[in-house]
């Protein structure tokens, strides 16, 4: 089928242009990074539960999902190296199977050391599926609509928070916060379409053995990459800074008495508002990508994260729960959307035999400076309140807004 028939056809056109290989990737790193962010942010839904039950204060709460989000740093370039070896979706595969098995095991904590222990061990795999499935989805789609298949698989994030967000209102009234955490390991299950259905791009195939593959870290440290390299990473600490102190604190913000510094709402209303916004982030995800193959990355990633650093401090600044119900799938359409975008650009800098492991390096390094945002903003909400925690968000958006003017532009290049 032609460009002009895919064209014909309405915005998801471009789909039936696509190879069954390449529809196949896109719906299994979608689908893992859906069933990702179901497990991930369980935690952050049965947060002001857990809090009361183990006696946690604000800044250990905090201090857990910052242990997550290092540990998913780690996991994300171990597991971009292992999928540059070895395969992206053997890498995809073996992450699942991790972040599954121990959201599960967080369920059977006891106390705050073992919930720790668990959260780090599922942020390993937390990591890893981004870097496997960006790469697989990146090298199975053309140019001109690399964009577009990336923002569909990044749109899947809002899905499974939507889906956890369900979940937690349907399983923590009746049956409490372990058994949310229960619910956690079906995605294990999802690995054996995967292993079944999904092949390995053509393009890494060709690429394995090469002196590139065999010392990424060399090359993506070398003087060709190494600016751009130290300045992505920047400027995506700056937006995972922001995305995870801000969405991880959102839930228990709702939740929290007055007294306590949050609204108040129930649990039950809670998740309605997190589900409201999940809609706004689906569509934020999913339009990037259509936006930025017309416009060009660099214009598209401006203007999401420019908008987002206004709507976050208006959301701060305000407690009504009318409003924030309102403004709630505009912060989230803004203050995520973005996320389309960094598969694209970082897939249409660094060569083939590198790939993963320099989105890898570059997305979850962005963590360990983002894994300080949850018990940074934990203990100014402690002190300060959530409204100045929150704007502390928002300005991190403007800092990687910044960070733009050192990045190239990358619409339409062609994979090396």
């Amino acid at each position: 089928m032609t460009a002009s028939h895919a064209q014909a056809q309405g915005m998801f056109g471009f789909w039936h242009i696509a190879s069954p290989d390449a529809r196949r990737a896109l719906i299994a790193a979608a689908m893992g990074w859906m069933l990702d962010a179901f497990d991930v942010m369980l935690y952050a839904l049965v947060l002001a539960s857990l809090m009361a039950d183990l006696g946690i204060d604000k800044p250990t709460a905090g201090l857990l999902g910052s242990l997550t989000l290092a540990a998913s740093a780690v996991g994300g370039v171990a597991f971009g190296v292992f999928a540059d070896r070895y395969g992206r979706t053997r890498a995809l595969v073996a992450s699942i199977l991790i972040y599954s098995v121990f959201t599960f095991a967080c369920g059977l904590a006891q106390s705050v050391l073992q919930l720790a222990i668990f959260r780090v061990l599922l942020g390993l795999g937390m990591g890893g599926e981004w870097a496997s499935g960006a790469a697989l989805v990146s090298e199975t789609w053309p140019a001109e609509h690399r964009g577009k298949a990336l923002g569909l698989m990044q749109s899947a994030w809002a899905i499974g928070y939507a889906l956890a967000a369900v979940v937690n209102m349907i399983v923590l009234p009746s049956f409490g916060w372990r058994a949310v955490f229960f619910v956690g390991v079906i995605p294990a299950f999802f690995t054996l379409w995967v292993r079944r259905r999904v092949r390995e791009p053509e393009v890494w195939q060709r690429s394995r053995g090469t002196q590139a593959a065999r010392a990424p870290f060399a090359q993506m440290f070398g003087s060709g990459f190494l600016r751009i390299t130290l300045v992505i990473t920047l400027m995506n600490a700056c937006t995972m800074f922001a995305w995870w102190g801000f969405n991880l604190w959102i839930p228990a913000y709702l939740s929290l008495s007055v007294e306590g510094g949050g609204i108040g709402l129930t649990p039950v209303a809670m998740s309605w508002f997190i589900v409201a916004m999940q809609v706004g982030m689906w569509f934020g995800y999913v339009t990037f990508g259509f936006i930025s193959d017309a416009a060009g990355r660099r214009r598209t990633y401006v203007t999401y994260l420019l908008a987002a650093a206004v709507l976050m401090f208006t959301y701060a600044s305000v407690q009504q729960p009318w409003m924030l119900l309102a403004l709630g799938p505009f912060v989230a359409f803004f203050g995520t959307g973005y996320f389309s975008g960094f598969g694209a650009v970082t897939a249409e800098i660094y060569p083939t035999a590198i790939r993963a492991t320099a989105q890898g390096l570059t997305y979850n390094a962005g963590r360990i400076v983002s894994a300080a945002a949850p018990f940074l903003l934990g203990s100014v909400a402690q002190h300060r309140g959530f409204g100045f925690a929150f704007g502390l968000a928002a300005a991190a958006f403007v800092c990687a807004a910044a960070c733009w003017v050192a990045i190239p532009e990358t619409k339409g290049r062609e994979l090396a």
